[in-house]
């Protein structure tokens, strides 16, 4: 017998198990978020005897006798101070790591009831937090402290809910608390477990499959295999080429390939299961990157075809996608430039790191299924899960809970489909988890790419033209290889004002992870590349690279290298213009040393693809509810809806319900990618609002208007890539950005100044955090993190990615610029979700050769303050 006290009380348990599976599964306390059950992350952290300690390394065995405290055991004053301060203080975006956040905050002012900034720093240093960037939860645990110490009333918030207003997020008292509902947090009665057997090679002949052994032990309810799969074997949002399960007979295409599912009782009876299942395999020798792909007679990783945009199709020489973007004569204007700049590179792989590992459960619904989901376009899973159970879509419902962090990798499937199967086929509820490792190993991450460019100007540092070369390794199967290629190519000219470009792009099929899309979307790669290039061009004319851009700025009614025109929001010089003072204050101080970068990022999915934005309102009790599958991913659409709405209705925040997306009522507005939602979503928002508001302004109440409903659509067309038009339109909008890096002699990390052109600017609070998280992400992308593979196979763990960590984390000065006529599309506002994440490696690399003149063309950068140089033998190919 184990006793442990929690929150006051004794509890006791028959069998030792870690504290977080006991507070989860036994007590039903979902404050305490599972994030990896590695130690590392943060997210399940508790106090115990007045310290902070991760719940899921702590066995009952070891905790007789002393007092386990969750937010569940604050009081209630502490549950409301830390619930306004963490809102106020724009602190939670996708919440899932705020529970562990709060915990340490309350452990730091138990014991200092005035800390410091830096105090925080340390106090939340081994909790991570994938969006924020950390700045916001200091000032919420800030002013907690102040509130706690000072015993100040909790302010009653009065918002009006209208755009530009600092508006509190809607579910910022839930995600504080930990009361929010994750996936993983939901429990049916009968449920079972579902869990995946995958391939531990990246490449191998699947022999044989053996689950007879599997299926006597304790608790096993079924197997599958790929036999059992009652419709379409093959996923893919663009291609079909990823099998829920390889067959005998087959090969895998990575190691995180599906070979069974195994469904019990229990999670420890599945996983226990999974071990029991007998593969015997042939190990073949793996794709390991884009040249062994391309070599001449080299194994052909989809040379049984796939479906692809209703078409049959094999890939020639493993070539996935080609993309071309090419206007003006690029070498004759490379020819007749006075200075020249090229060199190739080599980007990384990066994983999303998302707090919330993957997890999924299939419900039986009838003769159909209904899916809880955390992922970023319900839609996709619907048509999908659909074709996977061979059934009509509408005996297929898809529901999202809260979802915790996405930043694309969540895009794909990963869980879903095998939920909706094991359910389909037991009629049972049934949960699908991946582990934290699982997940690693099995996701899309960002391309790898080899980029070479070559880039000219003329004696006075305008630029003439460039030419490019982009080698993208998109891993076993296609997941947005094709559009991401896409964006990197239209987006290599960068935010400058010439017309001779020769791009050309090929993604290739390996055997290493998938790769997906991964915030920025091909820009992150292309940017890391152009941008030191301008800056050694910059150094040749003797002019600095703030100057360069300056003269080269796109202006509006100027012509973008990708030929669309610049339109009047377009506002590149301002953010020149706003970091212009830092600049010059640090280019002249010898004891700093000022990177600087610049880019230009799409607003919409765009390059002729169909793009539509949809939201309904509908009255209900005097509320209005409004509904769009615009998935939630802690960027903040929601309260952006909720602004919008009152902005255009003049109705308050408490009349407004904004609801999670469910196939059932929500109507399809796309997945949440291309920065795209504040735009389409908020435009189509503004539309039904619009409609609502006659009927306010005619006299009508909202009780009279009971069970209307309002349609909300919006929709944008653009030009494919390669169009002949001499301007074609690639994308409804483009946001502009600059950002400046500061190191120190050592190299350490000072302060980086980010100036943003968001158009309008909907919620100050919400914006500035993004910017904030963005850049906390684009310095790992440059300092810290890489993705190691050998033979295809992850070396990386949670805790060994180079995620950074608050006490790394720099002061950002974000500064927003706004410019476009609110008179636009969603009153102007251009989402800035990816371009934050965009110029913070570039600027680092500047920064770091203006220190020592090392020109690195590899990233993450090394003989670093971050990042020492690895000896040669250590080095994994």
């Amino acid at each position: 017998m184990f006793k442990v006290s929690i929150n006051g009380k004794e509890y006791e348990s028959q069998t030792d198990m870690a504290l977080m599976d006991f507070l989860r599964d036994v007590l039903k306390i979902t404050s305490v978020k599972n994030g990896c059950k590695e130690g590392a992350c943060g997210t399940c952290t508790v106090i115990i005897d007045g310290k902070t300690t991760r719940a899921c390394i702590q066995k009952l065995s070891r905790l007789e006798g002393k007092m386990v405290q969750t937010i569940e055991g604050f009081t209630e004053r502490e549950r409301d101070v830390f619930s306004y301060a963490f809102a106020a203080a724009g602190a939670v975006q996708c919440g899932f790591c705020i529970p562990g956040m709060v915990i340490s905050g309350k452990c730091l002012i138990d014991q200092n009831s005035n800390p410091s900034r830096e105090d925080i720093k340390q106090a939340i240093r081994t909790n991570i937090c994938r969006c924020t960037g950390y700045a916001k939860i200091e000032d919420g645990i800030l002013l907690a402290a102040k509130m706690l110490r000072e015993n100040l009333e909790i302010p009653e918030l009065k918002q009006t809910g209208r755009v530009g207003e600092r508006t509190c997020r809607v579910d910022a008292r839930d995600k504080t608390l930990g009361t929010a509902k994750y996936v993983d947090d939901y429990t049916f009665d009968d449920m079972l477990y579902g869990k995946n057997v995958f391939s531990k090679y990246a490449r191998a002949k699947i022999l044989s499959i053996d689950i007879n052994k599997a299926l006597t032990m304790s608790g096993v309810v079924a197997i599958y295999t790929a036999k059992d799969i009652p419709g379409q074997r093959y996923i893919g949002h663009l291609a079909q080429d990823w099998p829920g399960m390889i067959d005998v007979g087959e090969e895998t295409k990575c190691c995180g390939d599906t070979l069974a599912m195994v469904v019990a009782e229990t999670r420890e009876e599945a996983m226990a299961a999974v071990k029991a299942v007998e593969i015997e395999y042939e190990e073949l020798e793996p794709i390991r990157n884009p040249k062994e792909a391309a070599v001449d007679g080299a194994h052909q990783v989809h040379g049984e075809g796939f479906m692809q945009f209703g078409k049959f199709r094999i890939p020639e020489n493993n070539v996935f996608d080609h993309e071309e973007v090419k206007r003006g004569n690029a070498e004759i204007a490379l020819a007749n430039s006075k200075f020249i700049v090229e060199g190739t590179f080599y980007v990384p792989p990066t994983e999303h790191a998302f707090m919330e590992p993957e997890t999924a459960i299939g419900l039986p619904d009838g003769d159909g299924v209904m899916v809880i989901t955390g992922a970023q376009g319900i839609y996709d899973e619907y048509h999908e899960i659909s074709n996977y159970l061979g059934i009509p879509m509408e005996k297929v419902r898809i529901q999202s809970a809260v979802v915790g962090g996405g930043f694309g990798g969540k895009e794909d499937m990963s869980v879903q489909h095998q939920a909706a199967l094991c359910a389909y086929l037991t009629k049972r509820p049934v949960k699908v988890f991946f582990s934290r490792q699982e997940s690693i190993n099995y996701h899309p991450k960002r391309h790898a790419m080899e980029i070479y460019c070559k880039i000219g100007c003329d004696e006075n540092g305008i630029l003439q033209g460039m030419k490019a070369r982009l080698t993208s390794d998109t891993g076993a199967y296609a997941s947005l290889g094709g559009p991401v290629l896409q964006r990197a190519c239209t987006h290599a000219g960068g935010p400058y004002n010439y017309q001779n470009v020769d791009i050309e792009g090929n993604a290739y099929y390996t055997n290493n992870p998938p790769a997906g899309a991964f915030r920025g979307f091909g820009v992150t790669q292309s940017c890391a590349v152009v941008e030191p290039l301008i800056n050694k061009l910059a150094e040749k004319v003797g002019i600095s690279g703030w100057e360069i851009r300056y003269r080269n700025a796109i202006r509006t009614g100027q012509s973008l290298p990708n030929g669309q025109l610049a339109d009047e929001g377009t506002a590149m010089v301002e953010t020149l213009e706003a970091v212009k003072e830092e600049f010059e204050k640090y280019e002249a101080d010898p004891n700093y040393y000022v990177g600087i970068a610049s880019a230009m990022k799409n607003a919409g999915v765009g390059v002729g693809v169909q793009d539509i934005g949809r939201c309904n309102l509908k009255i209900l009790k005097g509320k209005v509810h409004a509904r769009s599958s615009a998935g939630a991913i802690g960027q903040g659409i929601q309260t952006v809806l909720l602004q919008i709405i009152c902005e255009t209705t003049g109705l308050t925040p408490d009349k407004i319900i904004v609801e999670h997306p469910d196939t059932k009522y929500t109507p399809d507005s796309g997945t949440t990618t291309a920065s795209r939602q504040t735009t389409f979503a908020g435009e189509a928002a503004h539309q039904s609002s619009l409609k609502l508001k006659v009927d306010l302004d005619n006299g009508h109440t909202l009780e009279e208007l009971e069970g209307k409903e309002y349609i909300g659509e919006f929709e944008f067309k653009t030009d494919p890539i390669g169009s002949s038009k001499p301007n074609p339109v690639s994308h409804i909008a483009y946001g502009y950005a600059t950002q400046l890096v500061v190191i120190d002699k050592d190299g350490k990390l000072v302060k980086v100044v980010a100036a943003h052109d968001i158009g309008r600017i909907i919620n100050p609070l919400s914006a500035t955090g993004q910017v904030e998280g963005g850049v906390a992400m684009g310095l790992g992308y440059g300092l810290t993190e890489d993705f190691p593979l050998k033979d295809g196979i992850p070396q990386a763990k949670l805790g060994t990615l180079g995620v950074f960590r608050a006490n790394q984390m720099p002061t950002v000065e974000v500064q927003l610029i706004e410019k476009n006529n609110p008179d636009s599309v969603a009153f102007g506002a251009k989402g800035i979700g990816e371009i934050v994440c965009v110029m913070g490696a570039p600027a680092c690399q500047n920064a770091y050769y203006k220190k020592d003149g090392i020109f690195r063309y590899s990233y993450p950068l090394e003989n670093t303050y971050y990042r020492k140089p690895k000896p040669a033998a250590l080095k994994v190919k």
